[in-house]
């Protein structure tokens, strides 16, 4: 009797894992959906899946390394870049609990280094990303720094954030994405452990998961075994696409998507983390209006096709990557790839599809669209929509103008392309143009799945001078960013030059404010009528100082 007890243990489990096995239909449709990446010319991704914990599907598709000819395999270590911030919020989180400090702590406590902004920022703001401390990429960008090929440190990071003279937007009023916040967060787990962010994670939570090819990568000339390289696709073919930065918090965990399944695991068994932090990790804040910022401890909180999902992407250089939870379900996806033009979320997604069929909802139905392309909207509903576009809460603006028969963002000289007389895509997101649908729109919403990621009005476009835009050419010095940029009329209009970075025109967009491609909006600022300065603006940075070096009439 005690042999035939001992067994059951054993029993039981090996008829777990029979029940968790795929079928091989079910295989063969996963292998599909990443079958357009394999092969031994190009990069590809990693993928794991597992049920109620239990590993059952992992593969590699393309090549980890196309110079030497290395495939990926389940094994293969990727830089899985944003997905890092839920481990680095779960670390802050663990010395919560162990009594080390509190979420509620003011940033300032432990960063005496930033300034004073006459309102409470605490540590939870800056895992929420409601903190309003302006994006650590974006502002070095505007100093002049080039991605990848300079090299950023904790230090640079901290140093400039550190400048800023104020914030995006009260603390908890808005929910902007903020690398700085969680790169905060890793000197902070540093300052308050007496560990750095990788020893600390290593004993509290690779360690004990078993995690054993994973790391937080701080040095980045160090060689790890088993690394992907990462590209993108140049006019002769693959090139070397791969992050040069010794910052950590908001990226650089290095990791294989076997590792990153034993994680997702983690928030059923409890092995890791009380159950009231695994709990609270999933649960999305809430802004001062109430509304959920549909954001936890560096996780995103989604409904897909009716299914609670919780997971985040990552994309740094040519890295890209997704882990995604179905906990109704059982089921956990993570995708890592090593080429810039991945699309990890959707691929993920596509696995879940094929394993939950029958228990998602049905797939919203897209909208007819014509073969013809453009030619399924009027030229005259195209005319209609074209104008400019405001942000009701910070100077962003959308321009968009008809060109060849075709909707074009004039911000990027980008094509939409039409689903139908009111909805367009562009990047990805999902424009809707919003008012009648016969008159000239009112505004504009921009949708990516099912969220609202941004609204703008309509405006009236402005039509300065060359006399009133010769009035604005200049130099312009600003103390937050320490750079200098020139503003220059030239035959074709205003010009920007900015430091280390390629000019680019100045297009008009309302008074006084112009649009400038990936350098974002500038808005002059008059002083007694006089051009004194501009602010510069962009998608994670709002209100960037910039002065006159002379002021003119």
């Amino acid at each position: 009797m005690r042999t035939l007890l001992a067994l059951v243990p054993l029993a039981l489990a090996a008829s777990t894992a029979a029940a968790q096995t795929l079928g091989p239909a079910e295989i063969r449709r996963i292998d599909s959906v990443f079958a357009p990446l394999d092969g031994t010319g190009r990069p590809g991704c990693a993928v794991g899946v597992s049920r109620n914990g239990v590993p059952v599907y992992t593969r590699g598709f393309g090549m980890s390394d196309l110079q030497h000819g290395v495939p990926i395999t389940p094994q293969s270590i990727f830089h899985v870049a944003s997905v890092s911030k839920q481990f680095a919020a779960f670390a802050v989180a663990l010395l919560a609990e162990d009594g080390k400090l509190s979420l509620d702590d003011e940033v300032r406590r432990w960063v005496p280094e930033l300034p004073d902004y006459g309102t409470r920022i605490t540590i939870r703001h800056l895992i929420y990303h409601t903190s309003g401390i302006r994006d650590q990429w974006e502002l070095l960008s505007m100093a002049g720094w080039r991605y990848p090929a300079d090299l950023f440190t904790q230090d640079d990071v901290l140093d400039i954030v550190s400048r800023q003279k104020e914030l995006n937007f009260p603390p908890g009023s808005e929910w902007v994405y903020s690398n700085s916040g969680y790169t905060l967060l890793a000197i902070i787990a540093k300052r308050v452990s007496g560990k750095s962010l990788r020893e600390f994670s290593q004993e509290r939570i690779f360690g004990p998961l078993g995690m054993t090819r994973t790391h937080v990568h701080d040095d980045h000339a160090e060689v790890v075994p088993g690394r992907t390289s990462a590209y993108e696709m140049g006019p002769r073919g693959w090139k070397v696409s791969t992050p040069t930065f010794d910052t950590h918090g908001a990226t650089s965990l290095f990791t294989t998507v076997e590792d990153l399944l034993k994680w997702q695991q983690n928030f059923v068994s409890g092995t890791v983390g009380s159950r009231a932090l695994l709990t609270e990790a999933e649960t999305s804040a809430k802004l001062t209006n109430g509304k959920p910022a549909n954001y936890g401890f560096g996780i995103s909180t989604e409904v897909y096709r009716g299914a609670k999902a919780f997971g985040h992407g990552g994309a740094d250089a040519g890295y890209r990557a997704d882990v995604v939870r179905f906990p109704e379900h059982g089921l956990a996806v993570s995708v890592a790839c090593n080429f810039a033009d991945a699309l990890p979320g959707q691929y993920a997604r596509a696995v879940a599809d094929v394993l939950l069929e029958g228990r998602l909802e049905p797939k919203p139905a897209a909208p007819t669209v014509a073969k013809a392309g453009p030619a399924s909207v009027s030229a005259a509903r195209l005319a209609q929509i074209a104008g400019v576009y405001k942000s009701p809460t910070n100077d962003q603006a959308f321009a968009f103008a008809v060109r060849d028969g075709k909707l074009v963002l004039t911000n990027y000289g980008v094509p939409l392309e039409p689903v139908d007389d009111t909805h367009f895509s562009v990047f990805g997101i999902t424009a809707e143009f919003t008012g009648p649908a016969t008159a000239t729109p009112t505004g504009i919403r921009l949708v990516a799945g099912s969220m609202v990621v941004d609204s703008m009005a309509r405006i009236n476009a402005a039509a300065p001078t060359r006399d009133q835009l010769a009035l604005l050419a200049g130099d312009y010095w600003s103390p937050e960013l320490r750079v200098s940029y020139r503003v220059e009329l030239t035959d074709a209009g205003l010009v920007l030059h900015r430091f280390k970075h390629p000019k680019v025109g100045l297009q008009p967009a309302y008074q006084d404010a112009f649009l400038g491609g990936e350098a974002g909006t500038v808005r002059f600022v008059r002083t007694k009528g006089r051009v004194t300065g501009f602010r510069l603006t962009g998608g994670r940075v709002r209100n960037v100082e910039f002065t006159r070096a002379v002021n003119r009439p």
